[in-house]
């Protein structure tokens, strides 16, 4: 029998989070000056797969598809997550994009909220398509999109996790 050891499983750092809280969050946190998110833009492959996972299977609805404006025959597409947030796509004919990455400065995963019964029903349909659940915690699934983008599906309120309150 081998010993398997957890990434981090020998590391503490409590003491370093609670000393960035107390240096960086206050209890009388001013308004953000922020609107809230306008678009999230993410790059696709193939414009019809990435419309029939995202619309057809998690069922956001497609809200517009035009050219995009800083690269001639890009297409620059959006759907709808709710709440007055999109999530867009370009893909970029002609240029050779390789494989998703997780670097430094990139996204590590897009979660979206939805209720607990849309959670259950969407995950049912994720699985009939044979989409693979890498991860299940609590409220959360984790998957790849079709060009491998991680996404979480999360049935907790905006503001909420795991039945805490982040904002």
């Amino acid at each position: 029998m081998t010993d398997v050891t957890k990434h981090g499983e020998d590391t503490d750092r409590t003491d370093e989070w609670d000393a960035l809280r107390r240096r960086h969050m206050s209890s009388d946190r001013p308004a953000s000056s922020a609107g809230g998110v306008h678009h999230l833009a993410l790059l696709c492959s193939d414009v019809e797969r990435t419309i029939a996972f995202y619309q057809d299977i998690l069922e956001f609805p497609l809200t517009d598809l035009f050219e995009n404006r800083d690269y001639q025959g890009s297409t620059h597409f959006f759907f709808d997550i709710g709440n007055g947030n999109l999530l867009a796509f370009f893909d970029f004919p002609g240029l050779d994009l390789g494989p998703y990455a997780e670097v430094l400065g990139s996204m590590h995963h897009l979660a979206i909220s939805v209720d607990p019964e849309k959670h259950e029903y969407l995950r049912g349909k994720l699985e009939a398509a044979g989409i693979r659940i890498t991860f299940d915690y609590n409220t959360s699934i984790y998957f790849d999109g079709p060009d491998g983008e991680r996404l979480e599906l999360i049935a907790d309120s905006l503001g909420e996790m795991y039945g805490s309150t982040i904002l």
